[in-house]
């Protein structure tokens, strides 16, 4: 794989995972504070699940492609469980050189 594409697929994973989160806490929301419905938590607890599993894997194959060190590999992984830090990550990962930016599509 070219690490232009293991960076755009880890960036669309981080964000689904961010998302995910996202939408898993207003469900909670919804079920513990509203105390309406569980539904939320039903429909995104396994959504979040899946994600969450997802990004774990693409974070590995990054880990590989990418040549991440150590700390990289373990910033990325805790980011994971905290609510959107892996949308964290990301821009930390790009800003050090760590996530190279998509290549530019040439206009003509």
């Amino acid at each position: 794989m070219k690490p232009s594409t293991v960076a755009q697929l880890f960036r669309a994973v981080a964000l689904a995972e961010a998302a995910s989160w996202l939408l898993l806490l207003g469900g909670m929301f919804v079920k513990y504070v509203l105390g309406d419905s569980e539904r939320g938590v039903q429909i995104f607890g396994p959504v979040h699940g899946g994600v969450f599993m997802l990004y774990l894997v693409v974070t590995v194959v990054a880990w590989r492609v990418l040549r991440w060190d150590h700390r990289t590999t373990f910033l990325a992984l805790v980011a994971s469980v905290p609510p959107l830090a892996t949308i964290w990550f990301d821009r930390w990962a790009t800003a050090n050189g760590r996530l190279p930016l998509p290549e530019p599509v040439p206009t003509t």
